[in-house]
């Protein structure tokens, strides 16, 4: 799907142009004055894999922990997509091949892992057999692939059930076998334990989204290719979920991002993502385009903004004409532009372009926590 095609492809260019990070470097004309800045981890690589969606909420769980008062971790991200797979594989099975099965996913793949096999750290399942090679899903993806296609062609001759052994001994070979415990400050513990532990709680967490072909207010299965298991998120109009990205910053709470990257003035390279009035402007501080919900349903209806990747968001910044931005947490390499693998998404940029965001329930407005939790 586009999620994973874009994922995956961005992600490999960018593992390339990471060794040659001095010769190809981009200057930027874009200068950013932090408002605020939440503390969190590391930058980290997704390297050949389209698991952008495990990378941005791992980064945000970690980055939940240090909220909490926890101690700074190194999460594993693969230990979601290693549980996810076999999952996605089922019901993919179950509808007769017409679901989705690809690398791509949303936030709360993450989630309700975590509800039900809890975390690991990448100490404990680094998710790969050779720890000197970076992580590449290219053949595993296609494996897998092979075995589902081989079985949804046996339907008729009701072809044996081991194929879900099959399909784990496939995972075992290329990322390892999953860890019985993980070990903090001496102790070994379940990996739901260990969660525990850390304050993380699955059920704490909401996804939200905004388009008017749904009831304000409500829940609903948004549809999107990699939204496989079909989970809901609460539906704002267009200013309230920014309130929502806005009020949770203010208040130390960074949040996940899922949407369009594929679009001209999304430059990595440059660190920003800006939506200029003039189709041929150049990449700097300028006036952009007013965002209103009737500009952002007509992109989203006509597939011209789609949810090709998942990043974290951890700030919010002014560049140097006073325009707001919103700090973003990538997935491809702390080498992969001048910014640290960190870039700066505008407001305008963000109103147009966001599909849907995960955050803590209680980072939400009164107002608006009210009108979605019934509380």
């Amino acid at each position: 799907m586009r999620l994973k095609t874009i994922c995956f492809a961005l992600s490999g260019m960018l593992m390339i142009s990471n060794m040659q990070a001095q010769e190809t470097e981009e200057k930027s004309a874009f200068e950013f004055t932090p408002v605020h800045d939440i503390k969190t981890t590391s930058v980290k690589s997704q390297d050949r894999t389209g698991t952008c969606w495990s990378y941005s909420t791992t980064s945000f769980l970690e980055t939940e922990v240090i909220r909490q008062g926890g101690p700074e971790l190194d999460l594993s991200e693969m230990y979601f997509v290693r549980f996810a797979y076999p999952e996605k594989a089922r019901l993919y099975t179950m509808v007769h091949g017409k679901g989705n099965f690809s690398e791509g996913g949303q936030a709360h793949d993450v989630m309700n892992v975590l509800k039900e096999h809890g975390m690991a750290t990448e100490e404990a399942f680094p998710g790969r057999i050779d720890l000197t090679k970076p992580h590449n899903h290219s053949e595993l993806a296609s494996t897998q692939s092979a075995i589902l296609d081989n079985y949804m062609k046996q339907r008729k001759t009701r072809p044996s059930q081991q194929w879900t052994e099959v399909l784990a001994a496939v995972l075992n070979i290329y990322m390892g076998e999953l860890p019985e415990t993980v070990e903090l400050e001496g102790k070994d513990l379940s990996p739901v334990a260990f969660a525990g532990e850390m304050k993380i709680n699955a059920d704490d967490y909401v996804e939200l989204t905004s388009y008017s072909h749904h009831p304000w207010y409500s829940a609903f299965s948004l549809e999107l290719p990699d939204n496989w298991s079909h989970d809901n998120y609460y539906n704002l109009p267009l200013d309230e979920l920014m309130q929502v990205m806005n009020h949770a910053l203010e208040n130390g709470y960074s949040f996940v991002w899922d949407g369009d990257v594929s679009e001209k003035f999304f430059q990595h390279k440059k660190g920003a993502a800006i939506v200029p009035q003039a189709d041929d402007a150049e990449m700097k501080p300028q006036a952009e385009k007013s965002i209103d919900q009737a500009i952002r349903q007509e992109a989203f209806l006509s597939w011209n903004s789609t949810d090709d990747h998942l990043m974290h968001i951890t700030g919010l910044s002014n560049d140097q004409e006073g325009t707001p931005y919103y700090k973003t947490k990538n997935s491809w390499g702390d080498k992969s532009n001048a910014f640290g693998g960190y870039l700066y998404m505008s407001e305008s940029y963000m109103r147009l372009h966001t599909v849907a965001i995960m955050v803590h329930k209680d980072a939400l407005p009164n107002a608006i926590a009210k009108k979605i939790l019934k509380k």
